[in-house]
């Protein structure tokens, strides 16, 4: 009993004008859904986090990071393309992916096999014995003629396929970029605050010297100088921690460069800024973000791809159609073949007709359109994700910025209050856990001032990898990370 779709389908290619059978045949018919690409809704602009006039102008990502003024970055960034394993591992799903696109394509045409022998033969028949040669050569041929777009179908996922493997590679390059100034922020935030601690800690101990010179004067209290000794230690004890934070980012830094942890700490040793960046000029609109990420455009070719599975597993409910033909030569010798020799030759069409498969075709199509729907929801999911971290990065680093604002003039305040306890206990007004108290609470104030510059970097950073800012230069993606030296025929060695 053949099923009511496929006898629609059938009924259409039959109602074909006799003078366009043949061609019927050779462009076949196509079932299956055709792709559309969804039309999600998104906002018109973005919330609160946002100004206006930062949401109206589209964002300028070429090259992002070097608004981060830092040459050593720069340069590192170039390395991290060149040598990230992450992206040598992208490259070759797309030579991967383009070359199964190949593959599917090659099933559009007829294939050609050839064949030859030549044997010695002997028989007997009533007490007759004859040895003679014989040598045969031939060629067979089959085309399957793609008549409910089947293989087109194949193809069309196939292309997909690579266009999403494209987008891969530009999402790894996007995390990759903004991983690598993260990691070299984090460097040089945790340097900043060694020298801090390693400052700090020098100025407490000399002032615990102080204060126990004090205590033999009869100025101050034993009290006076426990205190100033813990606070030297406990400062001093936050150096190895820093330090421990510094290696880890500077190692996870020469990793993502496809380094040896060991190559890079001789280049970072050296202390440098927290990188200051320009603040971002705009960051568009929620639409320009659907277009500008790769991982979004990606989960957007991913869907395509299985909806043309969805076409792929329709077709096989149908017949297909296939012409096969052979042609063989045979001769008592080599010499003989094509002239002195028997030549045979075949060719008609063949048809196969799924009648019953106890469903499974059926629900074939049934796991395809399943999975078409997850991949539907994984772009939607995608679309919302990107919105997400452009909303989160935009209100992190405006507040960051005002953070750092009340937290340089809360230093500013304690540097006074510091210097002028110190004058007013020389001046014998004020105890020495005064003075203590005031350089405490100063450096308190320089810590959360270093880790504020490293945040606005570090949001910077979020917000032009949250509007897709990625690698704009040529990317090699045919060289193969392996290169076989010997890989056509040769004797076999044990």
């Amino acid at each position: 009993m053949l099923n009511p779709t496929f006898k629609r389908g059938l009924a259409t290619c039959v109602k074909a004008s006799s003078a366009s059978i043949l061609a019927v045949l050779l462009a076949g018919c196509v079932v299956g859904p055709d792709y559309q690409k969804p039309n999600l809704v998104v906002p018109a602009s973005w919330g609160g986090g946002a100004k206006a006039g930062a949401a109206a102008k589209k964002p300028n990502l070429t090259e992002w990071w070097r608004q981060l003024n830092d040459p050593l970055l720069n340069t590192l960034v170039a390395q991290a393309v060149d040598g990230n394993l992450d992206v040598a591992s992208a490259k070759a799903r797309i030579r991967e992916a383009r070359a199964t696109y190949r593959q599917q394509t090659g099933a559009f045409y007829p294939s050609v096999n050839g064949s030859a022998s030549g044997t010695r033969n002997r028989t007997a028949s009533s007490g007759e014995t004859a040895v003679y040669n014989q040598a045969q050569a031939g060629f067979d041929a089959s085309w399957e003629i793609d008549l409910f777009g089947g293989n087109r179908r194949s193809a069309e996922a196939a292309r997909y396929a690579a266009q999403a493997a494209d987008e891969d590679l530009a999402d790894t390059l996007v995390t990759l970029i903004g991983d690598v100034t993260s990691y070299y922020v984090q460097a040089r935030q945790y340097q900043a605050l060694v020298a801090l601690s390693e400052r700090t800690a020098k100025s407490q101990r000399q002032s615990a010297v102080l204060t126990r010179d004090q205590v033999q004067a009869g100025a101050a209290t034993g009290v006076d100088s426990a205190t100033a000794e813990g606070q030297a230690a406990s400062t001093e004890a936050d150096i190895p921690s820093y330090r421990i934070s510094y290696m880890q980012s500077v190692n996870r830094l020469a990793v993502l460069l496809g380094k040896a942890p060991s190559e890079l700490q001789p280049l970072m040793a050296k202390a440098g800024k927290i990188p200051s960046p320009k603040m971002a000029a705009g960051i568009g609109i929620p639409a320009d973000v659907v277009s500008g990420r790769p991982d979004v455009r990606s989960a957007e070719r991913a869907l395509a791809q299985y909806t043309a599975k969805v076409g792929k597993a329709e077709a096989d409910r149908y017949p297909s159609i296939s012409l096969t033909g052979d042609i063989a030569t045979t001769a008592s010798s080599v010499s003989d073949l094509g002239k002195k020799s028997t030549i045979s030759w075949a060719f008609g069409p063949s048809l196969s007709i799924p009648i019953f498969q106890g469903g499974q075709l059926k629900a074939a199509v049934d796991v395809a359109k399943a999975q078409r729907d997850q991949y539907f929801v994984a772009y939607q999911s995608a679309v919302l994700s990107a919105m997400e971290d452009v909303e989160n990065a935009v209100v992190a680093l405006t507040q960051s910025q005002q953070r750092r604002a009340r937290l340089s003039a809360s230093v500013a305040a304690y540097r006074r209050a510091a210097e002028l306890s110190r004058q007013l206990n020389v001046d014998g007004a004020i105890d020495r856990l005064d003075v203590l108290e005031a350089e405490r609470s100063l450096y308190s104030a320089e810590e959360e001032l270093i880790s504020s510059q490293a945040n606005i970097a570090t949001y910077y950073i979020a917000l032009h990898k949250a509007l897709g800012g990625g690698w704009t230069g040529t990317v090699d993606v045919e060289k193969p990370a392996v290169v076989d030296p010997a890989s056509g025929p040769r004797v076999a060695m044990r």
